[in-house]
């Protein structure tokens, strides 16, 4: 028997049962839709946190104190780690691929200005911050070079906590108080967006020793550094090392790249997506065993009908191939309705939710229709076989 006479057969078996195939195929329809919609929901998060997150850009190296090691003690216990203080920092600046040496002391405080108050983010950074996180100055300028350690009372606005204080008002030369000091605006910066749902524009910056003086601090929480992206960042990572290893007299402190922070990040990402597309695979199963049952319903109702096959000189491959082509058929066409509700439902919530993060990659739409396929040949095997086993004899006395 020929392919298209085999098409053929598994054509008009589907329309001669149109509700019945329709059903077996809404099975596989609702599975694929259900993992195009969740996958899509998953891949668009991951996308959303991944792009969050470089947007202070992926050359950077975090330096904090005390060593990540399992030779630890347990959690309260007084560690003989050095702290970390603005003398490192500036020996970290010196240090061959590094551009930028950035202390930081962050806290909180409240914000007082324009007769309005407001408790936010208070960042005690070096004076080229905003050079490496990427921030750009919307008037006035950064801390003046030397700030870190002169900690003269100059503060930089984020553009949120200026709206929030002064309105569309110019307010370089405006005093503010935090935490009982006054502060001289020098400079706003311009709109960075959100982190994660956290707004980072919601921040003022001081020189990093008057907040440690704010905080009552005699150390910084962490100093980041940013090397030159066409060096091998393990050659940067030794050098720090042993430049603070030097100071230290000893490895107390623990680096950090943001390539590690990068891969940690997108390993927890890859497991949630898989995740959300596992349960859609529920729905897949439930699909298959549908399959599997009308199959094996219809070699049973159309048993005279392959024994007329095997009569007429057919044989048991034929048969199985039949039956084959059928579910299979049933399952791509599922899968076919599946993709396109899926794929519309994540259009719709991407219309109504335009803030919401869904992305749909073709390359999965490909996959899941194979997989559908796949589907309806595994679970079209039983059914088949049990056709091609039909006595011919037999088959065409039944009932």
């Amino acid at each position: 028997m020929h392919w298209h006479d085999l098409l053929r057969f598994a054509v008009q078996a589907m329309t001669a049962y149109r509700l019945r195939s329709f059903l077996t195929l809404s099975g596989i329809a609702v599975g694929i839709a259900a993992v195009i919609l969740l996958t899509s929901i998953g891949e668009g998060i991951h996308d959303y946190v991944l792009n969050e997150f470089t947007k202070f850009g992926t050359n950077t190296i975090t330096v904090t104190p005390g060593r990540r090691s399992a030779r630890g003690g347990p959690p309260g216990v007084p560690t003989t780690a050095r702290d970390l203080t603005l003398d490192d920092a500036e020996a970290l600046a010196r240090i061959p691929y590094i551009g930028i040496s950035n202390p930081e002391m962050p806290g909180n405080a409240e914000v007082r200005g324009n007769g309005r108050v407001r408790r936010t983010r208070v960042q005690g950074v070096g004076p080229r911050m905003h050079d490496l996180y990427s921030f750009k100055i919307a008037s006035g300028q950064f801390l003046p070079e030397g700030e870190s350690r002169d900690a003269r009372t100059l503060a930089v606005l984020g553009y949120t906590l200026k709206k929030e204080l002064f309105g569309a008002a110019d307010v370089l030369g405006e005093r503010i108080t935090i935490g009982g000091e006054r502060y001289v605006v020098i400079g706003v910066l311009e709109p960075k967006g959100q982190i994660l749902g956290i707004d980072i524009d919601d921040t003022v910056y001081i020189p990093a020793m008057r907040a440690m003086t704010l905080y009552n601090r005699t150390s910084l929480e962490k100093i980041s550094v940013n090397y030159d992206i066409s060096v091998d960042s393990a050659r940067v990572l030794s050098l720090i090392r042993q430049t603070l290893t030097a100071r230290h007299g000893r490895e107390d402190f623990t680096l950090t790249t943001q390539e590690e922070m990068l891969a940690r990040l997108l390993s927890i990402l890859g497991i949630i997506t898989l995740s959300i597309g596992g349960l859609g695979g529920i729905s897949l199963i439930v699909g298959a065993v549908g399959i599997i049952t009308i199959m094996t319903i219809a070699v049973t109702e159309r048993t005279r009908e392959i024994g007329l096959l095997m009569a007429l000189g057919a044989r048991r491959n034929t048969i199985l191939t039949l039956f084959l082509i059928e579910a299979v058929a049933l399952a791509a066409i599922g899968g076919l309705l599946g993709l396109s509700v899926g794929i519309g439902l994540a259009r719709l919530v991407g219309f109504f939710a335009p803030s919401f993060p869904i992305t749909t990659p073709w390359s999965f739409t490909i996959a899941a229709e194979i997989f559908s396929a796949l589907i309806g040949l595994a679970a079209g095997v039983l059914p088949a076989r049990q056709a091609a086993r039909l006595n011919a004899v037999d088959a065409l006395r039944s009932e």
